[in-house]
Formats: C-alpha cells, structure tokens, sequence
C-alpha cells in the first residue's frame, strides 16, 4: 500500500516540471503525482517522461489532492484559487505556492478558507537540480507538512526556511533573482577576456567552469567566501590587484543597490497582485 501523499500541480510550467522530474528521479511514486493544466501541451510530455496522471481538470486534480502546488504565474493565481474554492470546501490540503509575491492572507482569501499554506521561492537552476528554495510556512502548516514540503523541494536542490513572510521578498531578491547577477558576471567576464585577447569560446568555457568550481569549492568549504577569496590572494599578485580594482569601483555598493532595488519591486507587485480584484469570466477561465 502507497503511503505516500497524493500530489497535485496546478500548472505543468518548466517549474513544476523540474520539480516532478525531481521527485520522480529520486524515488517518489509517480503514480501518487498528477498535473493539471487547462491544455495538454505540456502534459504528454510529463506523462511521457516521468510516467504521472495528467488531467485538463483541475476540479478534479485537487479534489484527490493531499498536497496542491499552485504552479502557476502571479498574474493568475487569484483566478485559480477562486475557481478552486468550492473543490476545496469541504477538504483541508497542504497548499503549496511558488507564485513570487502573493501573500499567504490573500490566497486564504481567495480559497475561502484557513488551509495550511506553504510559500516557497524556487529559482531557476532547479531545472537542473540545483535550486535554492526559499520557504514560509502558515501557522496552519503541521511538522509533518513542512517534513512535506522540504521532500518536494530538496528533490531539486537545497531548502532554507525562514520565520518571517516579509522576509519572503529579500529571499526574492537574493535566490530567486540571483542566477541571473551571477548570469551578468559570467557575460562580463567573458567579454572582457575576449577584449583581452581570448577566443570567445574559449572564454565562455572557462568564464562558466571558475564559476562553478567556485561554487563548488564554497559549498563544500567550511571556509567563508571572504576568507576563500582572501586564500586566491597573493600579496602584490594578480588576484590582488583585479580584486581591489572591484572594490574601488563600488561593488558592493552596486550589490546593495541591486538587491534592495529588487526586494522593494517585489513588495510593489505584491501590493498590486495581491489587491487586485478579478471578474467573473476572469474565473471562468481559469476552470479546466
């Protein structure tokens, strides 16, 4: 007998597919997972790979649901919850979110009820499996639900909770926007290797491989990076020189700038997602 919790995503999104692809990989039953989407075409092929239920249904996938992953955009989760309140009357699911913004009062709002809700900020490099998951629980949430919650995001990478849902927004700006930072460093240091004088190929190989061996050297490290970066450092050397060059151009300036800029846009579409009033054929259309 499967004892595991039966899941439903609503929305089949490169996101929830990474994550289906993630706990699939890692041994979670696939017979215990459905995706709901109001089209197949991205359903064939979740089936297809990973072998789960798909449905064009989404009353019916919450409806068997233990756990229901609202993987869709911001923009519409108001018309989905809604749709789904009277699905969800009468059963108390795990509600899961990865919509960036959307506060956990406006969703309970939007279901009609108090149900245990789980925000979580994934990132992009979970498609790869190695994604950075910010997480807030609802004091609805049970330990066994956040033990949930952390098996379904762990699949596709690391899991950090935190205790406060205003925190959410800097979890935004540092995780859930941060590949991209890293994306900018990566194409600046490769264009000006190239103006060095470097193939650009060969630049772009190198640029990507320093970046994730020191990553990986971080990860692994017990080291802070600061002293990690002090240990590249010869005193008068080569490293030494190119680092004080950041750091008198205001690098860290520009990282505080960036961040706060980011937390305070994610506070802004928080306020306009989550007072905004929808119609009725708004709705509608978020049913099947």
């Amino acid at each position: 007998m499967n004892t595991k919790p039966r899941i439903t995503f609503i929305g089949a999104g490169n996101m929830s597919g990474s994550i289906i692809g993630g706990l699939v990989n890692t041994g979670y039953p696939a017979s215990q997972i459905t995706a709901s989407a109001p089209t197949r075409v991205n359903l064939g092929e979740l089936a297809s790979q990973y072998k789960i239920n798909i449905s064009t249904d989404n009353h019916q996938s919450a409806a068997e649901a233990d756990i229901l992953v609202l993987g869709v955009k911001p923009q519409i989760l108001q018309a989905v919850c809604m749709d789904l309140a009277s699905v969800l009357a009468d059963k108390t699911p795990l509600v899961i979110t990865i919509a960036a913004g959307i506060e956990t009062t406006h969703i309970q709002e939007w279901l009609g009820k108090k149900l245990p809700i789980i925000r979580c900020m994934p990132n992009t490099p979970a498609l790869v499996a190695q994604g950075a998951s910010g997480l807030f629980a609802s004091d609805l949430v049970s330990k066994e639900q956040r033990q949930q919650a952390d098996e379904i995001f762990s699949a596709v990478g690391i899991t950090e909770w935190i205790e406060s849902e205003d925190q959410m927004h800097a979890i935004t700006a540092l995780s859930g926007s941060g590949p991209a930072y890293f994306f900018l460093i990566m194409e600046a240091l490769e264009d000006a290797a190239v103006k060095a004088g470097i193939p650009r190929e060969n630049a772009r190989k190198l640029s990507i491989q320093t970046a994730l061996g020191a990553a990986e050297m971080a990860k692994q490290s017990d080291i802070e990076p600061a002293q990690l970066k002090r240990n590249v450092m010869s005193p008068g050397g080569t490293t030494e020189k190119a680092v004080q060059s950041f750091e008198d151009g205001g690098i860290r300036g520009l990282f505080d700038t960036a961040v706060y800029a980011a937390a305070q846009r994610s506070k802004e579409l928080a306020e306009m997602l989550g007072g905004k009033n929808i119609s009725n054929s708004t709705i509608n259309k978020g049913s099947k």
